[in-house]
């Protein structure tokens, strides 16, 4: 009975090691930064809004993250919403937000 217990003993040993490897394996994966997060935020683009309602604009130009240039807006009510930067009325309130920034 002895030796059933010896030989035993290697492999439970390497059932552990296996288990150990895995264990510290997930972990590792886990941490690693997930690609998916780099992306377009908007999904959905109004084609205009009224300029009253804007608070601030954000032009976000075309990069690593997203292949097209983003307007985001973000209204008075601390909502944020997304406009086409090909809309004529989107480019004119681009416009106005960029004259007001000069002018102060």
């Amino acid at each position: 009975m002895a030796r059933a217990a010896t030989a035993a003993a290697p492999r439970l040993l390497r059932a552990a090691m296996l288990l150990l490897l895995l264990v510290a394996a997930s972990r590792r994966a886990a941490g690693a930064p997930v690609v998916n997060e780099l992306r377009c935020q908007c999904l959905q683009t109004l084609q205009g809004i009224h300029f009253k309602n804007i608070q601030s604009v954000k032009v976000t130009p075309p990069g690593p993250h997203c292949d097209q240039t983003e307007v985001i807006a973000t209204l008075k009510t601390s909502q944020e919403v997304c406009l086409n930067p090909a809309a004529p009325m989107v480019k004119k309130i681009i416009d106005k937000m960029l004259n007001k920034a000069t002018s102060n």
